[in-house]
């Protein structure tokens, strides 16, 4: 499987008329959620400006699995793909502005352009690697290791989102995040 350039494709295929007449624009204020757990997802969001988070209701904890910002594109792929009850909430975090892509549309577009087919593919198995990724972080690191490495790879999370889902994708509480930070300030 040949890598693709990601932006470079982005920008020549997303932008392409043929993709566009697909897609719908929405604009959302922040905490909208754009689909709720159990119901079947049918579409597929692609960001613009703003940012969306997925998370899982846990007996009452919120889980927070993933962040995404513009030019990322955001499904609840387990659901979209099985038919099946999503497992995951999409919710917005700040005003958000969204392009919007029925499920009927991504299947007639990938059985028809077979680039489109493989840039999926490797997007679907890039998020498969990052939630093996959090998967394993979660059982072998301690919190303090995986906030040092939020920090060290994915910055810009730090900057927009808010320190409680900051605690939540990293499997603590605010409080826990707060004497975190606090003890690497006070090292530094």
């Amino acid at each position: 499987m040949e890598k693709i350039d990601i932006e470079n494709f982005w920008n020549k295929n997303f932008q392409a008329e043929d993709i566009q007449k697909y897609l719908t624009t929405k604009e959302v204020p922040a905490k909208t959620t754009l689909l709720y757990e159990g119901d079947v997802a049918d579409n597929i969001f692609i960001v613009d400006k703003g940012s969306l988070r997925l998370w899982n209701n846990d007996d009452g904890n919120d889980i927070t699995m993933q962040f995404f910002f513009e030019n990322q594109i955001v499904a609840s792929f387990e659901s979209l793909y099985g038919d099946q009850p999503s497992n995951f909430s999409i919710e917005s975090m700040e005003d958000t502005k969204l392009r919007i892509l029925k499920k009927s549309d991504f299947e007639r577009i990938i059985n028809n352009k077979p680039e489109m087919r493989e840039f999926f593919t490797q997007m679907i198995c890039k998020r498969f690697i990052d939630y093996t990724h959090y998967f394993l972080s979660r059982i072998k690191e301690n919190p303090r290791d995986r906030y040092g490495e939020l920090v060290a790879k994915e910055p810009k999370i730090l900057k927009r989102v808010p320190q409680y889902y900051i605690a939540s994708y990293l499997g603590i509480t605010p409080v826990s995040l707060s004497r975190i930070r606090n003890k690497i300030q006070k090292e530094s």
